[in-house]
């Protein structure tokens, strides 16, 4: 036999294929991912916050590895159906809102979970839910700081005393930057960023001062990066 030929051979059996896996070792593959798949739902349920929890991303998160599993067993099996699922995915286009960032992280687990077992390195699968559990658990660990306040004050006067309100906020303000002065309709507004702990303490200061006609101190659940 001739080198074209054992080439032509090795093609044909290429695109007609076939699959060195038994039907029990494709039903490991997709127990395996199964398995994976309901831990990562697991671990996605106890961690997401409530405000942004979503039941049907968490189910699609426990049921893409089993559906990427299938497909990788199907995609080593033939060339043809290869090239076909690849043709069919790349015109598939996905266009659901993601409210969380971090969704994305367990997306990308649950995929690239389906995909090892896919390729039948189930032991690597596992190894990756362990370490991405560790690293998630740690990095829950580390506290955030506190994020600033919003101080709104409204004067009625344009020729207000700035700077005697300014020297006040400074006085019971760690941090204080002003991030914004509107006048209108013969009033002035303005909005700081402060850092204190003598809330009580800075409004009734404020309060004492005669132009100042409104105060408002808002606080966010927004995370601070120092």
């Amino acid at each position: 036999m001739s080198v074209k030929d054992v080439i032509k051979s090795s093609v044909y059996n290429s695109l007609g294929g076939g699959t060195n896996l038994t039907a029990k070792g494709i039903l490991f593959i997709l127990a395996a991912a199964c398995l994976i798949g309901l831990y990562v739902y697991a671990v996605y349920k106890l961690t997401s916050k409530s405000a942004f929890y979503s039941k049907d991303l968490n189910v699609t998160i426990a049921g893409l590895p089993v559906i990427i599993a299938a497909i990788m067993v199907a995609m080593q099996s033939n060339l043809l159906v290869s090239l076909g699922m690849v043709g069919a995915l790349s015109i598939v286009r996905f266009r659901s809102a993601i409210k969380n960032p971090l969704d994305l992280l367990y997306l990308f687990w649950s995929i690239s979970a389906g995909i090892i077992c896919g390729v039948g390195l189930t032991m690597l699968a596992i190894i990756l839910c362990i370490i991405m559990t560790v690293m998630l658990l740690i990095l829950e660990m580390i506290p955030n700081s506190k994020a600033p306040l919003l101080l709104i004050i409204r004067t009625g006067y344009e020729n207000a005393n700035w700077e005697e309100i300014v020297k006040t906020i400074r006085k019971h303000s760690k941090y204080m930057k002003e991030k914004s002065r509107n006048i209108r309709n013969e009033e002035t507004e303005a909005i700081f960023e402060i850092n204190t702990r003598m809330q009580n303490a800075l409004l009734q200061d404020l309060k004492q001062n005669t132009q100042i006609k409104q105060i408002n101190l808002l606080s966010h659940d927004g995370e601070y990066r120092i």
